[in-house]
């Protein structure tokens, strides 16, 4: 459950857990509910009229008009592995639709917020019901790749405009594209390409050694510095591959090569609190570069100087001297005192917007889904926080890129950016076509070619 109140223009499902045999990608619920997949939830609060038990049914659907609702279905992981970052997406959509009064073209907003546990199968039960029970116009949110992935199927099955917010997943928008999708985020390797070239021409380093968890985010991430590094003239001589939930680096840390240049580190959550302590008392002594969820902001708070000189590629900085991003920062510190403002907050906060403006271009009118996704694929917006954004043809975002510096201003961590890449791509300066017939990055893609015992 989430540590602070939910607003009064939300509801908050809580979906308990269960085990699942299989994962059917198909859009009929009752499938699921057949073999007791869909377990039990429970209404947290709700606004507007009398509160009743989720997935009850109430004597006669509601006539679509103009007066009712616009409803939207967000998905998160309110509990597992993805929990922390899930806290800071709900502030951030709720902060916009707060900011809006939780209303579009003039109609009412009604916002779900629904937890999928960090786990595939719960998600798909809830993204089922969202579409066939509760009817909802528009699904968001999204945290784990492999959540990401799974969803994906039931997005063309559906036939519900669904926006990817965080999961990054590469593939959803490349050689599995699915037309119902939108990510409004980014893709995992998208950074990591114009990152790569600079880490050799800029930083002069010639030798690197990476470490990544090992699942299709680490591997993407990775994936993309090893390509652009060594396409520079650059080498990565060792990988290393931590499991997913470790907390104790020190055994793989004590392995990194010390002739190398710099390591270049992919972690994310309670592992990107430890990794830098570890390092510091552990490792080589060797300059740190990396992914930006290696040093979020919701992560720096929790680090020291051990971070400081930290390098690291992402599409947002909380540290962004623009006029939006800094209205951005204000309004969340003034809602949400504790939060920090990270790509956690800012990416659903902007998905707001994205919603918004598809809906105003259609005067409120959704109920044509077909027009919907349309709108919804061709908006572009100037003042997000993170800077300008539309969408590539195959609906990834095309948008800045920060290189960022660990600093420490006015007692406190942050991330200053120190370089721009505009309008990137998830493909950047590589042939889409030729790009796409390259296998996906895995564990072993791009091979290590000059990795060594």
């Amino acid at each position: 459950m989430l540590k602070h109140p939910t607003t009064n223009r939300s509801k908050l499902f809580l979906i308990g857990a269960a085990t699942f045999s299989f994962l059917s990608v198909n859009c009929d619920a009752r499938a699921a509910d057949k073999h007791n997949l869909l377990p039990g939830r429970t209404l947290i609060a709700q606004s507007k009229g009398v509160a009743k038990a989720a997935g009850s049914k109430s004597s006669a659907p509601a006539a679509v008009s103009s007066s009712a609702p616009i409803k939207i279905g967000f998905i998160t992981s309110l509990t597992g592995a993805a929990a922390p970052s899930a806290k800071f997406m709900v502030d951030g959509i709720k902060l916009y639709m707060n900011q809006i009064h939780y209303k579009m073209a003039g109609r009412d907003v009604e916002l779900s917020i629904v937890n999928d546990e960090s786990n595939p199968a719960t998600a798909m039960a809830a993204y089922r019901k969202l579409a066939n029970e509760d009817k909802v116009d528009i699904i968001a949110g999204l945290a784990l790749a492999n959540v990401g992935y799974a969803i994906a199927p039931l997005t063309d099955q559906c036939k519900v405009p669904t926006l990817y917010v965080i999961s990054a997943s590469d593939d959803l928008t490349q050689r599995q594209h699915h037309n119902w999708m939108v990510r409004t985020g980014w893709s995992s390797s998208q950074p990591s390409h114009p990152f790569g070239e600079w880490v050799y021409k800029t930083l002069k380093y010639k030798r690197v050694v990476t470490f990544g968890m090992d699942y299709a985010f680490g591997y993407e991430v990775v994936g993309g510095f090893q390509k652009s590094f060594e396409d520079a003239g650059g080498k990565v001589v060792q990988k290393i591959w931590a499991p997913l939930g470790f907390s104790d680096f020190s055994t793989y840390i004590k392995k990194i090569h010390k002739d190398a240049d710099a390591v270049f580190v992919c972690t994310f959550g309670k592992a990107a609190a430890v990794f830098p302590k570890q390092y510091k008392q552990f490792g080589p002594g060797l300059p740190l570069i990396g992914g930006g969820s290696s040093v979020d902001e919701t992560i720096l708070p929790q680090l020291g100087n051990e971070a400081v000189g930290t390098v690291t590629t992402m599409c947002y900085s909380g540290a962004l001297n623009t006029r939006a991003n800094k209205k951005f920062v204000a309004a969340l510190h003034a809602a949400y005192p504790n939060d920090e403002a990270s790509f956690y907050t800012e990416s659903p906060y902007t998905t707001g917007m994205w919603i918004n403006q598809a809906v105003t271009a259609l005067k409120g009118n959704v109920s044509n889904k077909e027009a919907l996704l349309a709108a919804l694929k061709k908006v572009e917006l100037k003042d997000a926080p993170r800077g300008p954004v539309k969408l590539d043809d195959r609906a990834n975002p095309i948008e800045n890129t920060y290189v960022r510096k660990v600093e420490r201003v006015g007692g406190r961590l942050e991330n200053t950016v120190i370089e721009t890449f505009p309008n990137v791509s998830q493909f950047w300066k590589y042939d889409a076509a030729t790009f796409l017939k390259q296998p996906t990055y895995s564990k072993d893609f791009p091979p290590c070619k000059y990795c060594t015992p």
